[in-house]
This record gives C-alpha cells, structure tokens and sequence, in this order.
C-alpha cells in the first residue's frame, strides 16, 4: 500500500469515485447524498497538496481530502490544532478493507512533527453503520450537532446535523 498526493491528471477519477460514491449513497435508505462538488474548491486542494490517493499495485482504491481549518463545521473546537479529513471515497472494487483505519495510520504519521492534537471527520445524519465505522476506527464519536452557519458549505450541509469524530492524539 503506499499513499501519494493526488495531482491535476487525477482529477476525472477524484469526481468517477464521487458519482459512485453518491449513487451508493443514493441506493442507501435515509442517508445524506454528496452534491456535484466544486471542481475549483478541488483543484484548490489538489494545488495546496490536500488531496491524497492509497494505492495498491498501482490502482487508485481509496482518496479523500484535508484542511487544516473547518470553522463552519467545527465552529468554536476549530481554535485546536486538528487535521480534518473529508470526502473518503473507496473504489467499488476494494470496499469493506477498512481503509479508514489506514488513513487514521497516515494521519497519525502526518501529523507526528506537525504538533497537531487532534484528527477530526465528520457525516451527516444519522448514518448508524458508519458511525460505528468510524468508532471502530479509533474515533469518538462527539454527537450530533446543527450547524449555525452553512453558507459557503456544499449543499449537503444543509440537510442534517452534523456527526462528529475526533482522535485524541494527546489522550
């Protein structure tokens, strides 16, 4: 397994694993579904080196983003020093191999010289199996919230509390 930034020539399979991602999201009962994501506000992540892939045998199985901000979201916690992660989409092909606890891995590595407390992700609604998901990852689960602000959130903000997660990494 290895994890790489993912760059400009990536960006066709960055939006190919959020269809699939939003058409699972769709087949699912009473889960939020991820909106058409601005293509500027990625190539942003891309350019700033926040977007990254796990490969395995040189094939594309897993991506998501980080920031290193999320004030909307996190709103008075933001003033910690976190890394948020967003947007985890798993080729089809390679689901249910946990790769949420190897970006926990990554993250914990990332983070080591960085002086970052905490790793943080959120969801919407209650999506009881992939809270648990994230649980057994290593997250606590901090509840559910409504957010005050949404404005410059994608859409999907709109629709539900917000749920939680963060990993201690001082406890």
């Amino acid at each position: 397994m290895q994890i790489n930034n993912v760059t400009i020539t990536d960006i066709d399979q960055i939006y190919s694993f959020y269809r699939i991602a939003s058409d699972y999201q769709k087949a699912k009962e009473k889960v939020i579904v991820w909106p058409d994501f601005n293509r500027n506000m990625v190539e942003t992540e891309i350019a700033e080196h926040r977007q990254f892939k796990m490969l395995m045998n040189n094939e594309v199985v897993c991506i998501w983003a980080i920031t290193f901000n999320d004030e909307q979201i996190w709103e008075e916690r933001n003033r910690d020093s976190a890394i948020y992660i967003h947007r985890i989409a798993t080729n089809p092909d390679f689901r249910g191999r946990n790769f949420v606890s190897k970006i926990v891995d990554w993250a914990k590595e990332y983070v080591k010289e960085k002086g970052i407390q905490f790793i943080r992700l959120d969801t919407l609604g209650n999506n009881t199996r992939l809270i648990k998901h994230y649980k057994n990852a290593g997250f606590d689960f901090l509840g559910m919230f409504d957010l005050k602000n949404t404005d410059s959130l994608p859409d999907h903000y709109k629709e539900a509390p917000v749920c939680l997660f963060e990993i201690d990494l001082e406890s």
